[in-house]
């Protein structure tokens, strides 16, 4: 089918084209200028097109839009500023009774992050493709129930979208609520581009990207389901951002740059709340790390030496971060303290403040 405004114009890809007529039904409003003068305004409703006389009208499916913001205001989450007083200090961090699911949460920073959760109350899905868990994790655990929160244990691979999607449901419908996840399942290859296989490729981007865009529809399912206008915490990198020195690993960089930029776009999507449903209101964000000592660091150390020495001496602090220096920053994310931020749009349009580089 030839889009309306070639067919407006009366061509096609193979010349002129006859019997052709474009019906639209208009509604008329007026829009003053500067000067007061008032100019009529046009706003195309439906538009039917008539290939032939013997042939029924094919109608023009919108497609599906983004709900305006300002119509649809995110509202409900941000806590009550009188709530608070003389309550429980700080208290807009406190996530009692809270249910969360995080991604590559058996070690690493994934789990550094789910206790951070714990911390402050949340009951802590963690979610690895590894058959059993190691001793820190346990020791994670037992520490949780101190904290007042719980850490519970699921093995799921981000590869397997169906399963996630069951897992990540059975988990909401256990607590008939979700409120937030924690996105920091990803994997790292050290190869030079030209000697890059395509399935080296497919592999990397199907966890670091695909897994977090799978991981994030099947939480939002859930939170739209049981109403819960809750956050989103995508784990991304500086390398999203940058080229690492020392480091070959452009299918790596070039995944952290997609989800930073499907952080933005389901900010966008998903932030305004649908008045006839009462879904929506899920804030996304991403935070972009510089270099931390995890389990999947150390093995870059191992594969290139010298490695850690020059990411040090480049580090105005002189130093590599622990993942404990990010619970904080994740905390507040995925709690009320954060009520009024999302992922920026483009640079041109605003400076991406909410991604955090160290």
């Amino acid at each position: 089918m030839y889009s309306c405004s070639r067919i407006a114009r009366g061509v096609s890809r193979h010349g002129p084209m006859t019997k052709c007529a474009l019906k639209t039904a208009t509604t008329t409003s007026t829009s003053t200028t500067a000067a007061g003068a008032s100019i009529p305004m046009w706003t195309q409703q439906h538009a039917t097109i008539h290939t032939s006389g013997n042939r029924p009208a094919n109608p023009v499916t919108p497609k599906p839009m983004n709900p305006d913001p300002r119509e649809n205001p995110m509202v409900g989450i941000a806590p009550n500023k009188d709530v608070n007083v003389a309550q429980r200090r700080i208290a807009d961090f406190n996530l009692t009774g809270r249910v969360f699911v995080i991604t590559g949460g058996g070690r690493g920073l994934g789990l550094s992050l789910a206790e951070g959760l714990a911390e402050a109350g949340g009951y802590v899905y963690c979610l690895d493709r590894n058959n059993k868990v190691d001793r820190r994790w346990e020791e994670a655990a037992r520490r949780a129930t101190e904290w007042g929160g719980q850490l519970h244990y699921r093995q799921q691979d981000v590869q397997d979208a169906a399963g996630l999607d069951r897992t990540i449901g059975t988990i909401a419908d256990t607590h008939k609520r979700l409120d937030g996840l924690v996105a920091a399942a990803g994997v790292q290859q050290i190869t030079p581009a030209l000697e890059y296989r395509q399935e080296d490729a497919a592999r990397m981007l199907d966890i670091n990207y695909t897994g977090v865009f799978m991981a994030a529809t099947a939480a939002a399912r859930q939170m739209n389901k049981y109403k819960c206008r809750g956050s989103m915490c995508f784990i991304a990198s500086m390398s999203g951002s940058v080229a690492n020195k020392g480091l070959l690993s452009p299918v790596y960089n070039s995944s952290k740059a997609a989800v930073i930029q499907l952080a933005r776009n389901l900010a966008m999507e998903w932030s305004p709340i649908n008045k006839l449903d009462g879904t929506g209101g899920i804030r996304v964000n991403c935070i972009s790390p510089g270099h931390i000592i995890t389990p999947m660091v150390e093995k870059n150390f191992e594969e290139v030496p010298g490695l850690r020495e020059k990411w040090e001496a480049e580090n105005m602090m002189g130093r590599l971060a622990e993942p404990h220096e990010f619970k904080g920053a994740c905390l507040y994310l995925l709690s009320n303290a954060s009520s009024f931020m999302v992922s920026p749009p483009p640079p041109c349009c605003s400076p991406p403040l909410p991604l955090f580089l160290s």
